[in-house]
């Protein structure tokens, strides 16, 4: 049996200076590019509690609440909330600020699923998790459930998969 982590133990941070050529049309930061930093983010700190590498198994959303413009920071906070087995649920935040005035807001949140990888290429067991902070304590919580969804999710995903089929568009 793995020797249970505590939260923070996993706590990682990643930031940017937003600049140009990361924005879109609107001059906010690109969707695609924060959902590349959230996978980044959450992949190091899936690595950081199992010690494994780790492979990204679903990301449930990203909830984008503000946008992120030029000249802004952009600060993303991860951290594993709850484990199974071979699995860890990581919740990232998303936080924006301002450069030029100090303002600070949270722009997204995310939950994503790692699974941790053996030397085998194949899963392995990864320690429990032992959250503290009310934040930790309440995502934790929670954590069940949204695995629960996430499984039924997952279900409906394959099932689709298997009704849609691999032809191309062109095929009959």
């Amino acid at each position: 049996m793995l020797e249970p982590k505590y939260v923070r133990e996993s706590r990682t941070v990643k930031s940017s200076h937003v600049l140009p050529p990361d924005t879109n049309n609107h001059n906010t930061l690109f969707g695609g590019k924060l959902m590349a930093y959230i996978d980044d983010v959450a992949a190091m700190s899936a690595m950081r509690h199992s010690r494994r590498r780790a492979v990204t198994a679903s990301t449930d959303s990203i909830d984008f609440l503000h946008p992120i413009k030029v000249d802004t920071e952009v600060y993303l906070e991860a951290f594993v909330t709850w484990t199974h087995r071979t699995s860890m649920e990581v919740f990232v935040k998303v936080m924006a600020e301002d450069l030029l005035t100090g303002t600070r807001m949270i722009c997204a949140t995310s939950f994503l699923t790692f699974v941790a990888m053996g030397d085998d290429g194949k899963p392995t067991d990864v320690p429990s998790v032992v959250p503290e902070t009310p934040e930790e304590i309440l995502l934790h919580e929670g954590a069940e459930k949204r695995s629960e969804l996430r499984s039924i999710r997952r279900k409906e995903s394959k099932r689709l998969a298997e009704m849609l089929g691999s032809r191309k568009p062109w095929e009959k």
